[in-house]
């Protein structure tokens, strides 16, 4: 039996156990994908192995930032993917971040800035596009 597996890149984080979270982000019907489901009641569902790449830009990972950069991430995936439109969704997944990083503690001053580069900086990324083809590697 051969072992199928393949290269990750681009991932710092990997989610070790089912996470969910209740949003006030309603699209119009439920989504559902691998890792990534959103209800059409705001329930957020990220699940266990989801890979994402924790806080992006010039800043420091915290732990009062990791909660935020996976929800996040996991709603920009979905705008990428084309489920949801990033043109309606993208400007509240940005507070999401902020707001998730202040409950976890992280100060004022820094969620702002937070805030600001992705409202500046992000939109490239949750714009959508094709995701890459998936190269399945055989051993031996």
């Amino acid at each position: 039996m051969k072992a199928r597996y393949r290269v990750i890149r681009d991932y710092k984080y990997q989610l070790m156990e089912d996470y969910a979270h209740e949003i006030d982000l309603r699209p119009e019907g439920d989504i559902e994908f691998r890792f990534v489901a959103l209800s059409a009641a705001g329930l957020l569902r990220v699940r266990k192995a989801y890979a994402w790449d924790g806080p992006s830009g010039p800043t420091i990972d915290t732990r009062n930032f990791m909660r935020g950069s996976l929800v996040h991430d996991a709603l920009y995936q979905l705008m990428r993917l084309g489920a949801l439109d990033y043109r309606v969704h993208r400007k509240r997944a940005d507070e999401l971040l902020r707001d998730i990083c202040r409950e976890d503690g992280m100060s004022a001053l820094r969620s702002w800035a937070v805030y600001r580069a992705v409202r500046l900086f992000g939109e490239s990324n949750a714009q959508p596009r094709e995701e890459p083809e998936v190269e399945v590697i055989c051993a031996p």
